[in-house]
């Protein structure tokens, strides 16, 4: 049998059991806090990758539209080299156009003084004129004397010097793209589809162009017709007529107040053209070394 010592020992065993299990035979349990709604793991939403093709910039090269060996002046760093070698460039044709006008305007003063003696002209002079009528726009009903003295208006040359300034003004020196591609060392428009080329920034609706030319000689003929025929070049060529009606020189910088109506710029225009001739004198010297002075 079982002495009540044995069981009484069972029995404080299994108290003591009781007691330390629960620090000692439990493992804890992960603290879970449950919130009032549930916690949703965020999503990091990755956007679609489109592939977009590098696309370079096509730059367009444009022909001349000439055969003319125009020198590269964009290429030309040195200044004072620039100027001298565009000025030799375009001047050959100035003076040739001046040179043409001169006679020109020395038959036109002959006849003039034809006529005032009571004198005819030969059927030469007669089909010489007509051409001459024709050509500057004079009113062909007119009396001859009254053609010959219009003609006198506008039959006159343009001091080189003012030329040189304006086409160097004009084309920035020859390096412009209407210059270069047109030889369009002027700004002149045109107003015929496919007379030129068309302005980058042209106004939605025009329908000018700015000319092109085939050689240097077609380019400053086309500048002098504009400003001895235009209506717009009346007052230039006044201030013209007054020089010579008071046995003045052709003085490029007075001649130069008359040009208002070229650019849009007005005055501020006049203004750039008086002080590039002063500022370029020493280039107006042929290669030669005759001075191509400020009045002709």
């Amino acid at each position: 049998m079982i002495s009540i010592l044995f069981v009484r020992f069972i029995l404080c065993l299994a108290l003591v059991v009781m007691i330390l299990a629960p620090f000692t035979f439990l493992v804890p349990k992960p603290v879970v806090i449950v919130t009032e709604e549930e916690v949703v793991p965020a999503v990091v939403v990755v956007p679609e990758v489109v592939v977009v093709p590098v696309v370079s910039a096509v730059k367009v090269i444009e022909k001349p539209l000439h055969k003319v060996d125009l020198p590269d002046f964009g290429a030309i760093y040195d200044i004072t080299t620039k100027k001298r070698q565009f000025f030799d460039f375009i001047r050959p044709a100035i003076e040739a156009k001046n040179k043409q006008l001169a006679k020109d305007r020395a038959k036109l003063e002959y006849w003039h003084e034809q006529i005032s003696l009571g004198l005819g002209l030969t059927d030469a002079e007669q089909v010489k004129l007509h051409t001459l009528v024709k050509a500057y726009r004079i009113n062909k009903d007119a009396s001859t004397f009254q053609q010959i003295d219009d003609l006198l208006m506008r039959v006159d040359i343009i001091p080189t010097s003012l030329v040189l300034v304006q086409a160097a003004n004009e084309s920035a020196w020859g390096t412009s793209r209407f210059a270069r591609i047109g030889l369009n060392f002027f700004g002149i428009w045109c107003y015929r589809p496919g007379c030129g080329m068309v302005p980058a920034g042209r106004n939605a609706g025009a329908q000018h162009e700015v000319a092109a030319f085939e050689s240097v000689d077609a380019a400053v003929s086309g500048y002098f017709n504009n400003i001895n025929k235009h209506n717009a070049y009346h007052v230039f060529r006044t201030i013209r007529a007054e020089l010579r009606g008071q046995e003045q020189p052709l003085d490029a910088e007075i001649l130069a107040t008359g040009l208002l109506p070229y650019s849009e710029r007005g005055a501020d225009y006049v203004l750039d053209i008086t002080d590039m001739l002063r500022h370029n004198q020493r280039y107006f010297v042929e290669p030669g070394g005759q001075q191509t002075a400020l009045a002709d």
